[in-house]
């Protein structure tokens, strides 16, 4: 299983690592750019208030069926038919709920329009995922790969054509950002739709109350796990835009955005875990395998480079900032971006001792997590944004984040009774001094900055191997050998 996890994650990182980050650091961000700061921190606050009712478009459906099906892959070829239907009265309700929202707190017309068009990429994007589950469930992690990024690679072609045609600076619109996600969404909904309706061997399409009761029923303890948790993870850039006075709340949620999108760049390679051991824990916890080493290997793969990026983008925050944009908003974006990067660390550890939680059961325990940090974020976010602006918004996250990967972790030691490797927790805090010390001595050499961010993040990962953190012959004797 572990030969398993190893080899396709290294195929779905490749794919990734060639597509997301141009994406993100290519494409949006030259977006930004071309748009403006409050343009697009207006696209962004109602993406991300779009994103809060998500739930309604999945109600946990998604978690729900990658376990399931994963446990007992016959089921895909009973439920998938009535599941899709399902999943179709939920966007119709979404729709509806999410314009309501619009309206109650007081977007404008324009910004209505805009809201349209996003929740109906919301709901392509919603489908697409529980598509995905079921390739993943059925443990065709390739195929999974490679519909993973098929999305950007069609945004990509869209929007360089259409940032190569309107190139000077106020003749990029926003809306056609939007328009060019609708349309990779929907051609990767119908390939992806095509591929799986082949596995599950769908006839027809029918009604059935019963069974989308029982569906219900089972997924809605994932779907309150996964509201609480998008609450806390998106709602900074709403709440911006909406505490902070017109037009000041939309250029912070813009300053957010440019700081935050280097950390959803990490996050969308940090996910690709969750999404591959989802189903991997659920079959050895079924199998009643013991799931230690699957865990200490993925924290490896994970935490530790996430550590290395987390430190050494808070030394360089100011230079990485001047470098992806223009405007006169770089030290604001560099202050707001060295906290961020913080979260990248606890974000990591979610992203495994949560998904063993969600793929044990321990759901009950997680809403509860998930409760409190939700409203610890709200409060704190209420306090410091008037105050501190978008600066507050990244200090309640980072105090967020640390606090749910805490209870996770204790939560994950308590259900399992993992054995306490103090010489692990040694080796952390030997690495995590060391990095800090590499990157202040690499941050004053005499060189320009990239060649010395260079040379700290791979001495780190050099120490990172020296204190066996990540070791060369564990990757090697399982990807050769199936344990």
């Amino acid at each position: 299983m572990q030969r398993k996890f190893v080899t396709n994650l290294a195929l779905v990182l490749a794919l990734n690592l060639l597509i997301k980050p141009f994406w993100i650091l290519g494409i949006d961000r030259a977006v930004q750019n071309a748009v403006g700061t409050e343009q697009y921190g207006f696209y962004y606050a109602i993406f991300n208030f779009s994103f809060l009712l998500n739930i309604l478009l999945d109600l946990g459906i998604t978690n729900f069926n990658n376990k399931n099906i994963s446990q007992n892959n016959h089921l895909l070829s009973k439920h998938f038919a009535s599941i899709v239907l399902l999943r179709l009265l939920l966007a119709v309700i979404f729709a509806i709920i999410t314009v309501i929202g619009g309206l109650i707190i007081g977007y404008t017309p324009d910004m209505m329009k805009m809201l349209v068009a996003v929740i109906v990429n919301q709901i392509l994007i919603s489908f697409i995922m529980y598509l995905r589950s079921n390739l993943a469930g059925l443990h065709l992690f390739k195929t999974d790969s490679i519909v993973s990024v098929l999305d950007r690679l069609i945004m990509i072609a869209i929007c360089a054509v259409l940032l190569m045609k309107y190139s000077a600076p106020g003749t990029f619109q926003i809306k056609w950002f939007v328009y060019a996600q609708t349309a990779a969404y929907l051609v990767t909904t119908a390939i992806t739709l095509f591929i799986v309706i082949g596995k599950a061997k769908v006839r027809r399409f029918t009604w059935r109350w019963p069974f989308f009761v029982m569906i219900l029923k089972k997924s809605y303890p994932y779907a309150v796990l996964v509201l609480l948790m998008t609450f806390y993870n998106r709602i900074d850039s709403v709440m911006l835009e909406r505490l902070l006075p017109f037009r000041v709340g939309a250029n912070e949620a813009g300053i957010y955005a440019s700081a935050y999108r280097l950390l959803d760049a990490a996050n969308m390679i940090a996910f690709l875990f969750a999404g591959l051991l989802l189903p991997i824990f659920a079959r050895m916890i079924k199998l009643r395998q013991s799931v230690e080493e699957m865990v200490r290997l993925s924290f490896s793969l994970l935490v530790v480079p996430a550590l290395v990026v987390s430190i050494c983008c808070n030394f360089f925050s100011y230079e990485l900032m001047n470098l992806l944009y223009s405007g006169d908003h770089i030290q604001e974006s560099s202050d707001v971006f060295k906290i961020l990067m913080c979260c990248f660390v606890p974000i990591s550890s979610t992203y495994i001792f949560g998904t063993l939680l969600t793929a044990n059961g321990n759901l009950r325990q997680l809403n509860f997590m998930a409760s409190f940090g939700m409203i610890l974020n709200i409060v704190i976010n209420l306090f410091l944004i008037p105050r501190f602006s978008a600066v507050g918004a990244a200090i309640s996250s980072i105090v967020t984040q640390i606090f749910t990967a805490i209870a996770q972790i204790i939560m994950v030691q308590k259900a399992f009774e993992f054995r306490k490797n103090y010489l692990l927790l040694a080796k952390l805090a030997i690495f995590i001094s060391g990095c800090i010390l590499i990157n202040y001595l690499a941050f004053h050499l005499q060189l320009f900055w990239i060649p010395r961010f260079v040379i700290a993040a791979l001495t780190c990962f050099v120490l990172a191997f020296a204190l066996k953190l990540i070791s060369i012959r564990n990757l090697i004797h399982i990807v050769k050998y199936e344990e």
